[in-house]
């Protein structure tokens, strides 16, 4: 069947079920505004951090970003579902945790911060936030990671991201596109991210994506770029000399394994040295099991070349690092490609002065 045709055949399929879709998550957000849904307030700032699509935008290296530049003024506590844990209900981060007990990205975000800050896990975000409040009386900022759509939070700031190459004005609604919700739900935000800008973009760019995002003067206005770092050992006790991507060669053969929402930059990054690359996606937060293991292995020993790696993403390597069945020989070929978060400055004001100079109005009016 030619593409187009099946391009036709889901758009007939998908799109009366996206109405669908979309016209429960309208009705849900007219019951908050009614008041025929309660939100609860708290007595602490909370910021949600989230986006209109499912998976892709950055959410975790920007709320990342968030706790290093707020960390001198609160004590913050991170707040997430957990998703894909094996766990339930609520569960703080401990030394002994793993991916399996707060789901890979809470782990990412408490081993790089370690006890600097505090992250816990929790369905209800509500329940959780109780919890937080109860263990430590002192903290004074909680940051909701994926929480836009947790409606039962009122939050003091709410920090919406859109993906540069597919902003949410461009999208449908679920199934048949990537939206949870309807465009206008950024009405709710107080700042909007457009993340993975490309490094070429020019000031003529943003201007063109700023009126298409059709904003109110109120609505705050970032643009992100996604940086990266050299190479990193996930099992750092079994290499000795950590390539840079820079100095491998033509001869040289990268295989990429990516278990990520949109892992199209972290491969066309990749992709931009010289060595020969293969690539294995796997869907996001996938939990690789022993056959993933062995294909892996298979794909890795296929490659020729005269030096062979395997180049992971960051949120991959918390779970391979603790996957039991990761084969001992490919330990010492194994790295992942660390990432950070770079904004464009197209503002007099920083995006952390500016959330610090937000979460003082805000407080003051309380």
């Amino acid at each position: 069947m030619p593409a187009n045709d099946n391009s036709s055949l889901k758009k007939a399929l998908l799109l009366p079920l996206s109405k669908i879709y979309g016209g429960v998550t309208s009705m849900r957000n007219q019951m908050f505004e009614w008041g025929m849904l309660k939100q609860h307030k708290f007595d602490i700032p909370v910021i949600a951090v989230g986006n209109l699509a499912v998976g892709g935008t950055g959410k975790t290296p920007h709320v990342e970003y968030l706790v290093a530049g707020l960390r001198d003024k609160f004590k913050i506590a991170v707040l997430s579902r957990g998703y894909k844990r094996a766990t339930k209900g609520f569960v703080m981060a401990t030394p002994h945790s793993t991916p399996r007990d707060i789901g890979d990205e809470a782990y990412q975000v408490y081993h790089k911060f370690g006890r600097k800050i505090i992250i816990a896990v929790c369905e209800d975000r509500v329940a959780g936030i109780e919890r937080l409040m109860s263990i430590d009386p002192e903290i004074n900022l909680i940051i909701l990671d994926d929480g836009f759509q947790h409606r039962y939070v009122k939050p003091l700031l709410s920090i919406v991201l859109t993906d540069y190459a597919l902003p949410y004005y461009e999208d449908k609604m679920l199934p048949y596109g990537r939206l949870r919700e309807s465009p206008k739900a950024i009405s709710r935000a107080d700042v909007v991210v457009v993340t993975k800008c490309p490094d070429n973009a020019r000031p003529v760019d943003f201007m063109l994506v700023k009126k298409k995002l059709d904003l109110i003067p109120e609505q705050r206005l970032f643009f992100s770029r996604v940086g990266y770092d050299q190479l990193r050992p996930i099992f750092s006790s079994s290499v000795r000399n950590t390539p840079t991507l820079s100095e491998l060669d033509q001869d040289d053969s990268i295989l990429i394994v990516s278990g990520i929402g949109n892992p199209r930059p972290f491969v066309k990054y990749i992709k931009s040295f010289e060595p020969k690359v293969k690539v294995n996606v796997f869907p996001d937060h996938h939990d690789f099991t022993r056959k993933d293991l062995e294909l892996i292995k298979n794909r890795f020993n296929s490659l020729n070349g005269h030096r062979r790696i395997i180049v992971t993403t960051e949120k991959d390597a918390v779970r391979l690092l603790n996957n039991p069945y990761f084969p001992l020989e490919l330990k010492p070929y194994i790295f992942y490609q660390p990432i950070c978060v770079e904004f464009m400055r197209t503002d007099s004001l920083s995006f952390v002065e500016t959330i610090k100079r937000l979460l003082e109005q805000r407080l003051s009016l309380q």
